[in-house]
């Protein structure tokens, strides 16, 4: 699996929105204190607004806030507002690719990997990111040794 800049600048925000709590959190201090590019920052914001994820408050207290409660936003729904669908094929997703002969059932493990994806990324949610509290089977698949190689 791969995550752009772009989906790690996104989840590192949101975590830090959902650890702020109820007041907004300047673009300058989110870039601060994750250590991002603001103007980069700004734009995946923007793109986290238009998705309903987070709210944009004007004025000398402005800031971002997340648009519901972290505990109701997935890891998921953060990378499909800034990157689209969990997995694709060349940019299609892996029910409309099509292989023929030996490489045929490559489109059944693309969608099983879709699948294990989604199994994990929509179980976690912000509010568990922020406060380290992952669920037990993201501690146990984490705990394995072997998937650290």
């Amino acid at each position: 699996m791969r995550l752009s800049a772009r989906v790690d600048y996104a989840l590192r925000a949101a975590a830090e929105l959902a650890a702020a709590g109820e007041g907004p959190t300047t673009v300058g201090e989110l870039a601060e204190e994750q250590k991002m590019p603001p103007k980069y920052l700004e734009n995946i914001l923007l793109q986290m607004r238009r998705a309903g994820l987070v709210r944009g408050q004007r004025g000398p207290e402005g800031g971002y806030v997340l648009a519901r409660p972290p505990a109701e936003i997935s890891l998921a729904d953060v990378i499909r507002a800034v990157d689209g669908p969990l997995a694709n094929v060349q940019g299609k997703r892996p029910e409309h690719v099509s292989y023929h002969g030996p490489a045929e059932s490559l489109q059944q493990v693309w969608i099983a990997l879709r699948a294990s994806e989604r199994a994990i990324l929509e179980e976690v949610t912000l509010e568990s990111v922020a406060t380290g509290a992952l669920p037990e089977r993201v501690r146990e698949l984490a705990a394995d040794p072997a998937a650290w190689d």
